[in-house]
């Protein structure tokens, strides 16, 4: 299940290096970039909504495996891409393989640990989530720069890698009981009010960090190309890499040991990495660029365990799907609408100005939250990070 979940998410940002190649085969600009990328929040979105509780009502394998259905599309699709509509297209698709995959695989794994594993099982998840994001650059990356066909062989690997999983998907056992006849409606977004406490600093610190990631994932090969005249798709997907590796690091190694504290430390470790990010881009530092990577990276890897094993703790039963895909659509919200406003504002200031400012913005929201949980301590109020267990 873990390792569906990775090469699902793989797929998501296997175009990550390529858009260089499509914009200068297509002449798009980078604002059409910016909003191809967003396209994908698109299809995450329209999934949750629509599909965020069906596997809670039908099972979790057959909503798995429409969604790798999804998945398998959208690799098709960029590989006959020629034009700019079936790029869009292909970026739709993936992101309803990912909306689809991103609350229900949470939330299988987490059927799937023995008694008392819950707190493994997000581990396992969020871990498998950034590998695959993470992975998915740098392969791309390496492809385009040292293979032929530099935008269709990733698509034809990953293809490959989705066969596989299908597999092992379709021969998982059912974790999940249906015993009654399930009624599909539209899931919006909506958080039980005992856990809104938890849920809400949350929340603003994923959209913060998740923030982070949708810029790196969209414009750092804008960066290194138009700043500092390092072309590389290898390099480029690398420099991605690192923010998700990262993640996955402060996830493993910060999470535990920081134990209550993690959300508030999560918040100002993402200060830092935004102070990083602003004074690389006013440089044209390689060197600060991937500093700010590795810091906002784990800073984001904390914020979004801590967050997310805090709301999963107090999910009620039968609505952990449910509530794992509202806080992912805060998130994928964080993923698209800052984006769009960094390439409006790279065409209105310039690509170096607007990134500084789009750094400033998320410590601004980093801080605040952070301002919030201090606050809330101090007064012996129940707050998230107080609720969380000592040892995740």
């Amino acid at each position: 299940m873990a390792l569906a979940f990775a090469v699902t998410m793989l797929g998501t940002t296997l175009p990550t290096p390529l858009y260089a190649f499509y914009q200068h085969r297509l002449g798009f600009s980078s604002l059409m970039g910016t909003v191809i990328f967003a396209a994908y929040a698109v299809g995450v979105l329209a999934a949750l909504v629509l599909f965020g509780r069906v596997s809670d009502a039908i099972g979790r394998r057959l909503t798995l495996l429409p969604g790798l259905a999804f998945a398998v599309l959208s690799a098709g699709v960029f590989l006959v891409a020629d034009n700019l509509p079936l790029l869009l297209v292909g970026r739709v698709l993936s992101g309803l393989s990912a909306g689809i995959f991103t609350g229900t695989a949470t939330a299988t794994l987490a059927d799937l640990a023995k008694d008392g594993a819950s707190e493994r099982a997000t581990l396992v998840a969020t871990v498998a989530n950034m590998g695959g994001l993470g992975a998915g650059p740098l392969l791309a990356g390496l492809l385009a720069q040292l293979a032929p066909a530099p935008v269709k062989l990733p698509f034809i690997v990953h293809l490959a890698m989705l066969a596989l999983v299908a597999v092992g998907v379709w021969l998982m056992p059912e974790p999940v009981a249906v015993t009654v006849r399930p009624r599909w409606r539209i899931a919006r977004p909506s958080v039980p009010e005992p856990m809104r406490g938890t849920f809400m600093p949350a929340a603003t610190a994923g959209f913060a960090g998740f923030a982070v990631m949708g810029l790196f994932t969209a414009v750092a090969p804008s960066f290194l190309g138009r700043l500092l005249g390092l072309s590389s798709p290898a390099l480029a997907g690398a420099v991605v890499c690192t923010l998700f590796a990262a993640s996955a690091l402060g996830q493993i190694t910060l999470v535990p040991r920081l134990g209550r504290a993690a959300l508030p430390a999560g918040c100002a470790v993402l200060i830092v990495g935004m102070a990083l990010l602003a004074t690389g881009l006013a440089a044209e530092s390689l060197v600060l660029l991937l500093a700010a990577a590795v810091v906002a990276g784990l800073g984001q890897g904390v914020t979004f365990r801590a967050g997310l094993a805090a709301i999963n703790a107090e999910a009620p039963s039968g609505q952990s799907a449910e509530v794992a895909s509202t806080f992912f659509f805060v998130l994928y919200v964080a993923i698209s609408l800052p984006v769009i406003g960094e390439g409006l504002a790279a065409q209105a200031v310039g690509l170096r100005t607007a990134g500084i400012g789009f750094s400033l913005a998320v410590a601004l929201l980093a801080a605040s939250v952070l301002a919030a949980l201090l606050r809330a301590g101090r007064d012996g109020a129940a707050s998230p990070e107080l609720r969380m267990p000592a040892r995740p």
